[in-house]
Protein backbone atom coordinates (compact mmCIF):
# COMPACT_ATOMS: atom_id res chain seq x y z
CA UNK A 1 0.00 0.00 0.00
CA UNK A 2 1.51 3.06 -0.48
CA UNK A 3 2.25 6.03 2.63
CA UNK A 4 -0.75 8.13 3.20
CA UNK A 5 0.53 11.85 2.45
CA UNK A 6 0.37 13.83 5.83
CA UNK A 7 -2.60 16.75 5.81
CA UNK A 8 -1.26 19.88 6.24
CA UNK A 9 -2.34 22.71 8.54
CA UNK A 10 -4.57 25.23 7.45
CA UNK A 11 -2.97 28.30 7.45
CA UNK A 12 -5.82 31.08 9.05
CA UNK A 13 -6.26 33.79 7.02
CA UNK A 14 -5.12 37.15 6.86
CA UNK A 15 -7.46 39.81 6.80
CA UNK A 16 -6.70 42.47 4.32
CA UNK A 17 -5.03 45.59 5.05
CA UNK A 18 -7.40 48.70 5.33
CA UNK A 19 -6.48 51.59 3.17
CA UNK A 20 -5.00 54.94 4.25
CA UNK A 21 -7.22 57.58 4.04
CA UNK A 22 -6.44 60.15 1.80
CA UNK A 23 -7.22 63.22 3.97
CA UNK A 24 -5.27 62.61 7.26
CA UNK A 25 -6.88 65.15 10.08
CA UNK A 26 -4.89 67.30 11.77
CA UNK A 27 -3.78 67.09 15.68
CA UNK A 28 -5.64 68.42 18.00
CA UNK A 29 -3.84 71.73 19.32
CA UNK A 30 -1.74 70.84 22.15
CA UNK A 31 -2.38 73.66 24.56
CA UNK A 32 0.54 76.05 25.54
CA UNK A 33 2.24 75.52 21.87
CA UNK A 34 1.90 78.48 19.41
CA UNK A 35 0.82 77.33 16.01
CA UNK A 36 3.60 78.58 13.58
CA UNK A 37 3.02 80.40 10.23
CA UNK A 38 4.12 79.37 6.92
CA UNK A 39 7.53 80.92 5.51
CA UNK A 40 7.19 83.79 3.89
CA UNK A 41 9.58 86.45 1.50
CA UNK A 42 10.69 89.28 3.22
CA UNK A 43 12.14 92.29 0.61
CA UNK A 44 15.36 93.93 2.04
CA UNK A 45 13.50 96.89 2.17
CA UNK A 46 11.01 96.17 5.08
CA UNK A 47 14.37 95.27 7.20
CA UNK A 48 16.25 98.57 5.61
CA UNK A 49 14.83 101.37 4.18
CA UNK A 50 15.76 102.56 0.53
CA UNK A 51 18.63 105.38 1.20
CA UNK A 52 17.71 108.59 -2.07
CA UNK A 53 21.37 109.88 -2.93
CA UNK A 54 20.48 113.49 -3.44
CA UNK A 55 23.71 114.90 -4.12
CA UNK A 56 25.66 112.36 -6.02
CA UNK A 57 21.99 112.64 -8.17
CA UNK A 58 22.69 115.91 -8.44
CA UNK A 59 26.29 115.72 -9.29
CA UNK A 60 25.80 113.13 -12.03
CA UNK A 61 22.92 115.04 -13.58
CA UNK A 62 24.74 118.38 -13.95
CA UNK A 63 27.76 116.67 -15.27
CA UNK A 64 25.82 114.43 -17.74
CA UNK A 65 24.47 117.99 -19.00
CA UNK A 66 27.61 119.43 -19.24
CA UNK A 67 28.77 116.52 -21.27
CA UNK A 68 25.67 116.77 -23.70
CA UNK A 69 26.19 120.16 -24.42
CA UNK A 70 29.07 120.06 -25.41
CA UNK A 71 28.77 116.93 -27.74
CA UNK A 72 25.68 118.96 -29.13
CA UNK A 73 28.17 122.13 -29.77
CA UNK A 74 30.49 119.86 -31.65
CA UNK A 75 27.77 118.18 -33.68
CA UNK A 76 26.92 121.55 -34.49
CA UNK A 77 30.34 123.09 -35.68
CA UNK A 78 31.50 119.79 -37.49
CA UNK A 79 29.88 117.16 -39.82
CA UNK A 80 27.93 114.79 -37.71
CA UNK A 81 29.27 111.72 -39.24
CA UNK A 82 32.78 112.83 -38.79
CA UNK A 83 32.28 114.04 -35.40
CA UNK A 84 29.70 110.47 -34.40
CA UNK A 85 32.71 108.56 -35.59
CA UNK A 86 35.19 110.19 -33.28
CA UNK A 87 36.43 108.04 -30.25
CA UNK A 88 36.56 110.89 -27.94
CA UNK A 89 32.33 111.50 -28.72
CA UNK A 90 31.86 108.27 -28.53
CA UNK A 91 33.12 107.48 -24.95
CA UNK A 92 31.60 110.80 -24.23
CA UNK A 93 28.04 109.48 -24.82
CA UNK A 94 28.38 105.93 -23.19
CA UNK A 95 29.88 108.30 -20.25
CA UNK A 96 26.88 110.48 -20.72
CA UNK A 97 24.17 107.81 -20.64
CA UNK A 98 25.74 105.72 -17.61
CA UNK A 99 25.58 108.93 -15.36
CA UNK A 100 21.94 109.97 -16.26
CA UNK A 101 20.70 106.65 -15.39
CA UNK A 102 23.28 106.39 -12.27
CA UNK A 103 21.96 109.53 -11.20
CA UNK A 104 18.29 108.44 -11.21
CA UNK A 105 18.57 104.95 -9.42
CA UNK A 106 20.98 107.39 -6.78
CA UNK A 107 17.56 109.47 -7.01
CA UNK A 108 14.71 106.79 -6.88
CA UNK A 109 17.42 105.06 -4.24
CA UNK A 110 17.77 102.19 -6.48
CA UNK A 111 20.56 99.40 -7.26
CA UNK A 112 23.21 101.06 -8.99
CA UNK A 113 24.12 99.52 -12.48
CA UNK A 114 26.79 97.00 -12.83
CA UNK A 115 30.35 97.47 -12.40
CA UNK A 116 31.57 96.26 -15.32
CA UNK A 117 29.07 99.31 -16.96
CA UNK A 118 30.55 102.07 -15.38
CA UNK A 119 33.94 100.73 -14.97
CA UNK A 120 34.41 100.60 -19.07
CA UNK A 121 32.79 104.32 -19.30
CA UNK A 122 35.46 105.59 -16.99
CA UNK A 123 38.33 103.78 -18.18
CA UNK A 124 37.22 104.59 -22.18
CA UNK A 125 36.83 108.20 -21.06
CA UNK A 126 40.42 108.08 -18.99
CA UNK A 127 42.10 106.16 -21.93
CA UNK A 128 40.18 109.24 -24.21
CA UNK A 129 41.52 111.96 -22.59
CA UNK A 130 45.16 110.48 -22.00
CA UNK A 131 45.37 109.61 -25.46
CA UNK A 132 44.58 113.86 -26.60
CA UNK A 133 47.05 115.15 -23.08
CA UNK A 134 49.80 112.86 -24.52
CA UNK A 135 49.73 112.25 -28.26
CA UNK A 136 47.16 114.73 -29.78
CA UNK A 137 48.30 117.83 -28.16
CA UNK A 138 51.40 119.06 -30.29
CA UNK A 139 50.33 117.65 -33.87
CA UNK A 140 50.52 120.34 -37.07
CA UNK A 141 47.83 121.13 -37.58
CA UNK A 142 46.31 120.80 -34.43
CA UNK A 143 43.49 118.13 -33.48
CA UNK A 144 40.22 119.10 -33.39
CA UNK A 145 37.27 116.84 -33.35
CA UNK A 146 35.15 118.43 -35.93
CA UNK A 147 37.78 118.52 -37.85
CA UNK A 148 38.02 122.15 -38.88
CA UNK A 149 40.36 123.86 -36.06
CA UNK A 150 40.15 127.70 -35.46
CA UNK A 151 36.54 127.95 -36.98
CA UNK A 152 35.02 128.83 -33.26
CA UNK A 153 37.80 129.22 -30.94
CA UNK A 154 35.93 130.01 -28.46
CA UNK A 155 33.27 127.18 -28.17
CA UNK A 156 35.65 124.60 -29.43
CA UNK A 157 37.93 125.18 -26.80
CA UNK A 158 35.20 124.84 -24.19
CA UNK A 159 33.88 121.89 -25.46
CA UNK A 160 37.52 120.29 -25.94
CA UNK A 161 37.84 120.98 -22.15
CA UNK A 162 34.46 119.66 -20.94
CA UNK A 163 35.12 116.41 -23.07
CA UNK A 164 39.03 115.24 -22.68
CA UNK A 165 39.69 116.93 -19.59
CA UNK A 166 36.48 117.79 -16.79
CA UNK A 167 34.29 114.57 -17.82
CA UNK A 168 37.30 112.14 -17.38
CA UNK A 169 37.54 114.04 -13.88
CA UNK A 170 34.26 113.74 -13.05
CA UNK A 171 34.10 110.48 -14.19
CA UNK A 172 36.99 109.70 -11.74
CA UNK A 173 35.58 111.65 -8.83
CA UNK A 174 32.52 109.93 -9.12
CA UNK A 175 33.85 106.23 -9.52
CA UNK A 176 36.02 106.98 -6.28
CA UNK A 177 33.73 109.14 -3.91
CA UNK A 178 30.33 108.06 -4.82
CA UNK A 179 30.65 103.89 -5.63
CA UNK A 180 31.28 101.48 -3.40
CA UNK A 181 34.26 99.10 -3.96
CA UNK A 182 35.19 95.39 -4.48
CA UNK A 183 32.84 95.20 -7.18
CA UNK A 184 35.56 94.82 -10.41
CA UNK A 185 37.27 91.79 -11.45
CA UNK A 186 40.01 90.88 -13.29
CA UNK A 187 37.99 88.92 -15.90
CA UNK A 188 36.39 91.99 -16.74
CA UNK A 189 39.60 93.68 -17.64
CA UNK A 190 39.69 91.45 -21.00
CA UNK A 191 36.51 92.16 -22.46
CA UNK A 192 36.43 95.95 -22.05
CA UNK A 193 39.34 95.59 -24.84
CA UNK A 194 36.41 94.96 -27.32
CA UNK A 195 35.00 98.04 -28.09
CA UNK A 196 38.97 99.56 -29.00
CA UNK A 197 39.74 96.59 -31.06
CA UNK A 198 35.85 97.42 -32.64
CA UNK A 199 36.97 100.99 -33.32
CA UNK A 200 40.68 100.52 -35.15
CA UNK A 201 38.70 98.44 -37.00
CA UNK A 202 36.43 100.38 -37.60
CA UNK A 203 39.11 103.25 -38.77
CA UNK A 204 40.92 101.78 -41.04
CA UNK A 205 38.38 100.55 -42.98
CA UNK A 206 36.66 103.61 -43.01
CA UNK A 207 40.37 105.38 -44.13
CA UNK A 208 39.64 102.48 -47.01
CA UNK A 209 36.43 103.24 -48.27
CA UNK A 210 36.94 107.12 -48.01
CA UNK A 211 38.47 108.76 -51.20
CA UNK A 212 42.07 109.18 -50.81
CA UNK A 213 42.19 112.85 -50.85
CA UNK A 214 38.97 113.29 -47.97
CA UNK A 215 40.77 115.48 -45.59
CA UNK A 216 39.10 113.59 -43.02
CA UNK A 217 39.97 110.23 -44.10
CA UNK A 218 41.94 109.20 -41.16
CA UNK A 219 40.33 111.10 -37.57
CA UNK A 220 43.71 110.16 -35.52
CA UNK A 221 46.96 111.29 -37.11
CA UNK A 222 48.65 108.09 -35.58
CA UNK A 223 46.38 106.21 -37.20
CA UNK A 224 46.57 107.43 -40.82
CA UNK A 225 48.06 104.62 -42.83
CA UNK A 226 48.58 106.85 -46.09
CA UNK A 227 51.22 108.64 -44.16
CA UNK A 228 53.04 105.74 -42.01
CA UNK A 229 51.93 102.50 -43.43
CA UNK A 230 50.24 99.60 -42.34
CA UNK A 231 53.08 97.97 -40.16
CA UNK A 232 53.89 101.37 -37.81
CA UNK A 233 49.89 101.90 -37.44
CA UNK A 234 49.54 98.27 -36.37
CA UNK A 235 52.41 98.55 -34.05
CA UNK A 236 50.99 101.52 -32.60
CA UNK A 237 47.69 99.90 -31.74
CA UNK A 238 49.00 97.73 -29.97
CA UNK A 239 51.14 99.45 -27.62
CA UNK A 240 47.83 101.42 -27.20
CA UNK A 241 46.09 97.97 -26.33
CA UNK A 242 48.51 96.78 -23.92
CA UNK A 243 48.30 100.51 -22.21
CA UNK A 244 44.29 100.11 -22.30
CA UNK A 245 44.57 96.73 -20.33
CA UNK A 246 47.43 97.63 -18.32
CA UNK A 247 44.75 100.73 -17.31
CA UNK A 248 41.87 98.12 -16.94
CA UNK A 249 43.99 95.97 -14.29
CA UNK A 250 45.07 99.26 -12.56
CA UNK A 251 41.30 99.90 -12.21
CA UNK A 252 40.51 96.76 -10.92
CA UNK A 253 43.44 96.83 -8.65
CA UNK A 254 42.83 100.67 -7.19
CA UNK A 255 38.66 99.18 -7.11
CA UNK A 256 39.64 96.13 -3.97
CA UNK A 257 42.36 98.68 -2.41
CA UNK A 258 40.46 102.06 -2.09
CA UNK A 259 38.18 102.88 1.04
CA UNK A 260 34.86 102.57 0.93
CA UNK A 261 33.69 106.67 1.26
CA UNK A 262 30.19 106.09 1.16
CA UNK A 263 29.91 103.44 4.26
CA UNK A 264 27.69 104.19 6.53
CA UNK A 265 27.20 102.02 10.19
CA UNK A 266 25.59 101.92 13.11
CA UNK A 267 27.16 101.34 16.06
CA UNK A 268 26.22 97.11 16.20
CA UNK A 269 28.34 97.07 13.38
CA UNK A 270 26.06 96.51 10.42
CA UNK A 271 25.91 98.49 7.34
CA UNK A 272 22.42 99.98 6.67
CA UNK A 273 22.95 102.04 3.31
CA UNK A 274 22.90 100.34 0.06
CA UNK A 275 26.14 101.61 -2.28
CA UNK A 276 25.27 104.39 -4.50
CA UNK A 277 25.76 103.06 -7.83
Amino acid sequence: MAAETPELPEVPEIPPTPSLPRDIPELPVIPGIVKLMPPSFVPPTAVVAPTRHLGAAVYRLLTAAAITAAVAVELHLGSPPRVLSAFAIQSSILLALVLFLSARRAWTARQPLPAWLTGAAVLYTVITALVHHVLLTRTSPAFSITGEPGTHPLWQRTATLILLTAAPIAALLDWLLLTAPDRLHLHQAAPWLLYPLAYLAFSLIRGELLPADAPDRYLHPFLDVSEHGYKHVLATALLLGLSIYALALLLVAADHTRPNPIRRRARIGFRLRPPVG
